[in-house]
């Protein structure tokens, strides 16, 4: 029983560690950042800070490494999901972890981070419209699809986390939902819905 409740007391402490950098990341670059601030927004002292991280950049590393993880393993489980289920889950997951990603999306972050995280995405844009379009689409123009979905994904996620959440999620799904159903219709689809 002990073990449980330093296991807990440990993912406490790493959280309030990781909200603690991310809280500072909004307000100044990473490089400013020491690790004293971090302890002192965590109210943890330094020694416990060491006791999880070697350093600022370390602990950077781990939230970075994390996250791309759980967001990739995420965003392949939900391949097969139709357009809204897909933004369902990964809004809620953002949502859950809104720290992480103001941190993600602050300007004082190097921006590394974010360019993983669209690579990400659109490999898996790209898998999901290979197998929808199969043969139907040049590789190239599937490049260039996945990256346009994927950016326009991001620019959505960046304008509600800047915006510090402040439309409901619920709004940003449908919208870019709807900004994919315009994307996926084919040109003779549009046609059809002209008549």
């Amino acid at each position: 029983m002990p073990e449980k409740k330093a296991d807990r007391r440990k993912l406490k402490t790493q959280k309030a560690l990781r909200d603690a950098i991310a809280e500072l990341l909004m307000e100044k670059e990473l490089r400013k950042i020491t690790v004293q601030e971090i302890a002192d927004k965590a109210d943890v002292n330094r020694v416990t800070f060491y006791k999880h991280y070697l350093d600022v950049y370390d602990l950077y590393d781990k939230i970075e490494e994390e996250t791309l993880v759980e967001f990739g393993l995420l965003a392949l489980s939900l391949e097969k999901l139709s357009a809204e289920d897909f933004y369902t889950h990964l809004i809620s997951y953002i949502s859950e972890n809104r720290m992480i990603f103001r941190m993600i999306f602050s300007p004082n972050v190097t921006g590394q981070l974010r360019s993983k995280l669209s690579r990400l995405i659109e490999g898996v844009f790209l898998k999901i419209e290979s197998e929808k379009r199969g043969t139907e689409i040049t590789d190239k123009e599937l490049s260039y699809l996945s990256c346009y979905r994927a950016q326009g994904c991001l620019a959505v996620l960046s304008k509600w986390v800047i915006g510090n959440f402040e439309d409901k999620p619920e709004f940003i799904i449908k919208t870019i939902s709807e900004i994919d159903k315009r994307i996926e219709a084919r040109p003779d689809d549009t046609k059809q819905r002209r008549r």
